[in-house]
């Protein structure tokens, strides 16, 4: 059975890190592009950060310059380091497999998600 299962998530105060990790079984991660998704209270679900099965990384402009998203292939896991976050990072993340990783396009086999709270 393919799934993807996210970790990671939790209580932090403003201008604090986390990293979130999505990790697979029953297929490796490296040969799809994967994405990170969030949705908050209310909200539309987002498009957070994306990458290529070759690497090649794509980022919401609201996230560019705090986030970075990369590939642990040993562990066959997509991770998501998020520094400096507001308030307005709050909401629950999701990873999935994604088709068109440059606009998010055609996300599927979602996991359950993490709760990332940002707050003082």
């Amino acid at each position: 059975q393919l799934q993807l299962v996210e970790s990671g998530g939790g209580l932090v105060q403003p201008g604090g890190s986390l990293r979130l990790s999505c990790a697979a079984s029953g297929f490796t991660l490296d040969s799809y592009s994967i994405g990170w998704f969030r949705q908050a209270p209310g909200k539309e679900r987002e498009g957070v950060s994306c990458i290529t099965s070759g690497g090649r990384a794509n980022y919401a402009d609201s996230v560019k310059g705090r986030v970075t998203i990369s590939r642990d292939n040993v562990k066959n896991t997509v991770n998501l380091q998020m520094n400096s976050l507001k308030p307005e990072d709050t909401a629950v993340y999701y990873c999935a497999r994604v088709l068109y990783c440059s606009d998010f396009r055609s996300p599927f086999a979602w996991g359950r998600g993490t709760q990332v709270t940002v707050s003082s």
